[in-house]
Order: C-alpha cells, then sequence, then structure tokens
C-alpha cells in the first residue's frame, strides 16, 4: 500500500477534531514570529536604544544596533541546551498537553508584557524577549512530537503543511492588522506596544480555545524512573540519544546532517532578503512591509500544494525540488533583481516554495524516528534548525565585508542549498524509516 491510494484509508484513522486542534497552535504562535520577531520589536528597541544612546549592561555599553541581534542570539544559545531536555520530558511525561500548555501560555505571558515596554527599560524588553522566545520554541518541541501521533504515515506530510498553511494565514491577518492600527493611530509608538503586547494574547487565545480544548491526553511509551530528578534524567537521556541517533540512525543522522546546511540557507536568504531589497533597490519601508505580507499569504497555498505534491510524488523528491527553486532564486537575485516588479515576482516565487520546504523537511524526518521518542527527536530537530544558524550570516557578512556588495554575498549562499541537495540525496528514506521501526511501504517514496 503506497501513495495516494493509502490516504482515503487512513481518513478514518485519526482525529480531525484533534489535528485541527493541533493546526491552531501554528495559528496562534505565528503572531509572535511574524509581529515581535520579524516586524516590529527589532526596530522599536532600536529606536528607545537610540533615546538613550545604547544600552547599559553591568556598565557596558551596547550599541543600539546590537542589542535585539544580542537577544536573539543569547535566546538561540539557550534554546540549544534546553530543547533536547524538554524532549525528554515530553517522551516520559503523563502530562505530555499540561506541558505543552504551560509553555504556551509563559511564552505568551512574556510576550504580552512587552506593552509595558518604553524608553526607560530596553533591558526589559530585551529581556522579556528572550523569554518569550525560548517558552514558544520549547513548547514547538513539545507541539512537533505531536505529528507522529496524531497523523498517520501516508497523511504525514500534508497534516505538516496545513499546519504551516494554518500559520502562515494567523500570522499573516495579525500582521495586517498591525498595520492598519499603525496607520490609523497618530501615538505610533503606543500602536506598536499594543501590537506587540496583543501578540501574546493572540497566541493564548487561540492556543486556548483550539489546541488546549482538542488535543488528547495520551500515556507515555516510558516513564521517568521513581526517585530519580528531571534535570538529571533528562541530561542523561539526550546524551543516549545522541549516541543512539548515530549508532542505531545513520539514515536519520544523516538527514539532519543535510537539514542543517539547506535550512541555514533558507534562513539566511530569509533574514538578509529586505535589507539586500532596501540596499540594492532602494525599496521603501512600505514596499518591504508589503512584501513580509504577500509572503506570508502566498506562502499558504505553497505549504498546501506541496504538502499534496509529497503525498503522490514522495517527501523526499519534493523536497528536492523545492530547494532546486531556492538555489534557482539565489542565482535569479545575484543576475537578475534589479527592480521592484523583479523583487514581487521573487518574493511570490520564495513564498511558494517557502511553506512546502519547511513543511516537508519536518514530516520526512517524523518518517525516521522512533515511535516512542519524538519528543526527544525533535529536540535534536530543532538543534538542526537553530544551532548552526549563524553560519549562513557569517559568510553573507564575510563575502559583503570583502566586496562590499549584498549582490555579490546572496549568490555565495547557493553553496548551502547544492550541499544540502546533494547530501539529501544519499539519504535513503525506506533504509531510515525501516531502522525506526517504520513501515515504509505506507508512504510513497
Amino acid at each position: 500500500m503506497t501513495g495516494t491510494a493509502a490516504v482515503g484509508e487512513a481518513d478514518a484513522a485519526y482525529d480531525k477534531s484533534e489535528v485541527f486542534g493541533w493546526k491552531m497552535y501554528d495559528w496562534g504562535w505565528s503572531a509572535h514570529s511574524t509581529t515581535v520577531l520579524t516586524a516590529l520589536l527589532g526596530p522599536y528597541l532600536l529606536t528607545l536604544a537610540e533615546d538613550n544612546n545604547g544600552v547599559d549592561l553591568l556598565g557596558w555599553t551596547i550599541e543600539p544596533a546590537s542589542f535585539f541581534p544580542f537577544a536573539v542570539a543569547l535566546s538561540a544559545i539557550i534554546q540549544v541546551l534546553l530543547l533536547p531536555l524538554v524532549g525528554t520530558v515530553a517522551d516520559h511525561t503523563h502530562h505530555k498537553r499540561r506541558l505543552l500548555m504551560t509553555l504556551a501560555y509563559a511564552a505568551s505571558g512574556f510576550t504580552a508584557a512587552l506593552f509595558v515596554v518604553t524608553g526607560g527599560n530596553v533591558l526589559l524588553g530585551g529581556l522579556l524577549f528572550i523569554l518569550g522566545a525560548i517558552g514558544f520554541a520549547a513548547a514547538g518541541v513539545v507541539y512537533n512530537s505531536y505529528l507522529p501521533e496524531i497523523a498517520p504515515p501516508q497523511l504525514r506530510d500534508r497534516v505538516s503543511s496545513d499546519g504551516f498553511a494554518f500559520g502562515y494565514v494567523g500570522g499573516g491577518i495579525y500582521l495586517a492588522l498591525n498595520f492598519a492600527l499603525i496607520a490609523l493611530m497618530e501615538d505610533t509608538a503606543l500602536a506598536v506596544r499594543i501590537s506587540l503586547g496583543g501578540a501574546g494574547i493572540w497566541a493564548a487565545l487561540f492556543i486556548g480555545l483550539f489546541t488546549h480544548r482538542r488535543l488528547k491526553i495520551r500515556q507515555p511509551a516510558r516513564t521517568k524512573p521513581e526517585g530519580r530528578g528531571w534535570l538529571g534524567f533528562s541530561i542523561e537521556a539526550v546524551t543516549a540519544t545522541a549516541r543512539e541517533l548515530r549508532a542505531r540512525y545513520p539514515v536519520t543522522f544523516r538527514y539532519l546532517i543535510a537539514y542543517l546546511i539547506f535550512n541555514d540557507g533558507i534562513l539566511t536568504v530569509i533574514a538578509v532578503a529586505t535589507s539586500f531589497a532596501a540596499d540594492e533597490l532602494d525599496a521603501t519601508a512600505e514596499t518591504l512591509l508589503l512584501l513580509v505580507l504577500l509572503i506570508q499569504f502566498v506562502a499558504t497555498p505553497g505549504a498546501v500544494f506541496f504538502g499534496r505534491t509529497a503525498e503522490r510524488r514522495g517527501a523526499k523528491q519534493t523536497l528536492m525540488v523545492t530547494l532546486g527553486v531556492w538555489a534557482a532564486l539565489v542565482i535569479y537575485a545575484y543576475a537578475q533583481l534589479d527592480s521592484i516588479p523583479k523583487l514581487w515576482i521573487m518574493g511570490v516565487a520564495l513564498a511558494l516554495v517557502l511553506g512546502g520546504s519547511q513543511s516537508i523537511a519536518r514530516s520526512l524526518f517524523s518518517q525516521m524516528i522512533p515511535s516512542d521518542k519524538e519528543g526527544e527527536y525533535f529536540g535534536f530537530f530543532e538543534i538542526a534548525s537553530r544551532g548552526t544558524s549563524w553560519i549562513g550570516p557569517l559568510a553573507f557578512g564575510v563575502v559583503n565585508q570583502i566586496t562590499g556588495s549584498q549582490r555579490d554575498a546572496i549568490v555565495s549562499l547557493i553553496i548551502f542549498f547544492v550541499v544540502g541537495i546533494a547530501i539529501l540525496a544519499t539519504v535513503d528514506v525506506r533504509r531510515g524509516m525501516a531502522d525506526a521501526g517504520q513501515n515504509p511501504d505506507l508512504v510513497k517514496l
């Protein structure tokens, strides 16, 4: 039984209400990703820091433009250390749903508190951001670990891509509301504070109304031994899983290597896209904001399309196609991107493959991990997503420093896609699934 033929038989194999609740988590938390991380908090903290001639931290003055990047970097470092431990707890606790909701509500609360950040408490803004980002990332590990539990293998690409699509729509709608509020209110700073704090309320509202109510309580396949503390037990379990990943699941390990390389390229293109457009094309702030909104909404049908394509053609082959498009976009930016109309064309193409590449990468990984260790393995998946996220920006910055051209710098990123595709091509998904105790005959390979 393979591919599309299995889809109809699996439709009744999962609870559609629970799957809907799972998808709505992405709808809720994506407001943090779009509004806080991408659009508003960085510029807002920069303005506050400039008004204070920098940020004083224990006698050390942090330059205004460096403060938010430092906060992002610190949160990423903490996540790399923390997320595998969270995954272990998720695999062994009888309260997995409670763990997810506690982390999500805490992150929402820290984000909502951004409303109180004004000129005199820039450090508070950085701290609240770090706590909120860590909370949502930790909740994301638990959230991702639900995917193999709520969706059978033959529907996993579809469910994963639909989750990303829900996130793009929810985050896009909230971002559009932010822009309308900022345009209508005379007090722009107050409008920004409402938008930032409201992202936490938005997340808590939708996650509480849908995810909390619809996700089922599941009993873990393994439990923590009586008398053991969570910290010591989790550290030992993570260490053992790291050794196991390389020794027993070499295909899954190779896939993670490919993922951390090509995902670094994707994240870097996203991170430098607006600065590239502003520098090379003299794009205005209004144009860049509209571009962000365009990407959010076009990514939605893109995620759905590639999710359905993966069902018919296979996840690995579909993922390689999307990565080929990413490589082509880098070449296009270098050789052809010289006007605002061409920027819109590139934005549409980027958005179409954005959701597809990210959602399929997640669902493909879920096929090659043991069924009783979803949390631990998705902890390592998040490490692969974040742990090397500095390499791409560093490569871009070095080339830009040497050549003085962002156009030359962006073409250097093609190496991440070429190497990622080359390694991915050697990943034997059938063997990876079999090694992990999964049935490769249930999916299209």
